[in-house]
């Protein structure tokens, strides 16, 4: 039996953060594509970046992510703790912002580079069909700590990514006071925290997905999302 998306169709776009890890946001600056960076001096931002990804881009366990064919030849993963709120607010509090929460999942950002860095904008190139795989539950907020859990990604069995949500530059309560400020977070909006470093623009040459590939992540307390790369 296979599991579907735990949202597999959220009610509007999933808001995504960028660079929320600081040797992400190195590695990512570094790669030339950062629009919002012109040296190292200016990688870690100071404010959370926040983008989006449609809908219609979510698929669940086991699903394909499927390669645009000519349309990119640069296609990443990118391994992230996702929040889905459970309580209607605007201007949130962070001391009172993991009270909306009300569950986590795991959620693959997957983004054509290319069209990213063609576009100077990250909407397209991360809300290809396919481009959101999500699973495989959705743990509640009442066992759920997202303060500081292991966070992995593999790529046919090679450990791409490791790190903890401890070593976020903006914790979950920071986004969602962050966002709601003068947005209304409503029930089944989704925030993908950011990813980790080891995503295959950060290796010489990048490293990107191919068919035939497999991509495991494993976030603790959650379980593991794995989708095949056709």
């Amino acid at each position: 039996m296979r599991l579907d998306a735990p949202l597999p169709r959220p009610r509007r776009n999933i808001f995504c953060i960028g660079k929320n890890y600081r040797a992400h946001a190195h590695e990512f600056t570094a790669s030339g594509l950062d629009s919002s960076a012109r040296n190292a001096d200016e990688a870690i931002p100071d404010h959370p970046i926040v983008f989006s990804k449609v809908p219609e881009s979510v698929i669940g366990p086991g699903e394909p992510i499927v390669l645009p064919g000519a349309l990119s030849e640069a296609i990443d993963y990118e391994a992230e703790l996702a929040v889905v709120i459970g309580k209607p607010g605007r201007a949130i509090r962070a001391s009172r912002a993991l009270e909306h929460v009300c569950g986590y999942t795991i959620i693959n950002d997957v983004t054509a580079r290319d069209l990213q860095q063609r576009h100077r904008q990250w909407l397209i190139a991360k809300s290809l069909d396919t481009f959101a795989p999500m699973g495989p539950v959705l743990v509640g907020a009442d066992a759920f700590d997202p303060a500081d859990v292991p966070i992995r990604c593999w790529v046919n069995g090679e450990l791409r990514q490791e790190a903890s949500t401890r070593d976020l530059i903006f914790d979950v309560p920071t986004l969602i006071e962050t966002i709601s400020a003068g947005i209304t977070l409503r029930p089944g909006d989704m925030i993908a925290t950011g990813t980790p470093a080891g995503v295959g623009i950060g290796f010489s040459p990048p490293r990107y997905l191919k068919r035939g590939d497999v991509v495991r992540i494993e976030i603790g307390g959650i379980g593991v999302l794995e989708n095949p790369v056709h």
